[in-house]
C-alpha cells in the first residue's frame, strides 16, 4: 500500500529539508508532494536546491493563497493508494504514520485522524488557551457531526485516496479542518483515531494559526454542517 505524504508549506527554511528527511526514514512504500505557497523567506532555494529524486515532487504556488489552497494543490496530485497531510514544522512526527496507516490497510478504516489528546504517547507542553481552544472547537464540530473525535484539529488526518478526491477543498486557510471533518461525516465514512506523539512550537518558533483562524473555523463549522 503506497502512501502520498502531501506537505504544505509557508515559509519554514528551517525545518523543510529535515522534515524531508525524517519522512524518508519511514518504512513505507510512499511519494512525497511537498506545496511551496509562495514562501518568502528562502524556502523555494532550499526547495529547488534538493537532488532530484523519485519519491519528491516540489509544486510552487506563484501567489500566497493558505495551507487549504496548498492542500488541494497536493491532493490532486496524489497517486498513493493513502494520503495524508503532513506539516512542514517537525511538530508531528512521521514515525506515527504506519500505525495511522493500519485501520486503512486492514479494511477497516476510510479516514484515520491523529490525536494528540487521547493515547499515551508524549506531548510538549504549551499554551493553555490554545488547548482550551481546540477542545471548544472540536466540541462544536462532534455537535455538529455526531462524530466523538478528540481533536479534529489535528495534521494528522488520513484518507483512502478516492475519499479526499472526492471532496472539493473549499476553504483557503485552516478553515480546511472543520470543512473536511463536517463532509467526511456527511458522506458516512468510516473514521478512526490513533494516539501520536506532538512536539508543539511557539509563536517565536513560527507557530501561524492565531485566534482569527480560530474564529474562522468556528464560521466553517456551522457553515459546512448546518448551511449545506
Amino acid at each position: 500500500m503506497k502512501l502520498t505524504l502531501v506537505i504544505p508549506v509557508y515559509n519554514e527554511a528551517a525545518t523543510i529539508a529535515a522534515l524531508i528527511d525524517r519522512v524518508r526514514q519511514v518504512p513505507v512504500d510512499k511519494e512525497i508532494v511537498v506545496v511551496d505557497d509562495c514562501s518568502r523567506d528562502g524556502t523555494r532555494d532550499v526547495l529547488k536546491q534538493l537532488p532530484p529524486s523519485d519519491d519528491l515532487r516540489v509544486l510552487f504556488h506563484e501567489v500566497n493563497q493558505g495551507k487549504g489552497a496548498a492542500l488541494r494543490t497536493g491532493f490532486r496530485s496524489a497517486t498513493g493508494d493513502v494520503v495524508v497531510v503532513q506539516d512542514a514544522d517537525l511538530e508531528y512526527d512521521p514515525m506515527d504514520l504506519p500505525k495511522l496507516m493500519a485501520p486503512i490497510a486492514d479494511g477497516r478504516a476510510d479516514v484515520v485522524y491523529g490525536s494528540r489528546f487521547s493515547g499515551g504517547e508524549c506531548h510538549r507542553v504549551l499554551y493553555f488557551w490554545h488547548s482550551i481552544g481546540n477542545s471548544v472547537l472540536t466540541l462544536l464540530s462532534n455537535m455538529c457531526t455526531d462524530l466523538n473525535l478528540t481533536d479534529m484539529e489535528t495534521c494528522y488526518k488520513m484518507f483512502r485516496r478516492e475519499v479526499i478526491q472526492a471532496i472539493t477543498v473549499e476553504e483557503d486557510r485552516f478553515g480546511f479542518e472543520p470543512e473536511v471533518t463536517a463532509k467526511i461525516a456527511k458522506m458516512r465514512l468510516r473514521i478512526y483515531e490513533v494516539g501520536i506523539s506532538y512536539s508543539g512550537r511557539t509563536y517565536e518558533q513560527g507557530k501561524k494559526i492565531g485566534w482569527k483562524d480560530g474564529v474562522r473555523a468556528v464560521w466553517c463549522i456551522l457553515k459546512y454542517n448546518l448551511l449545506r
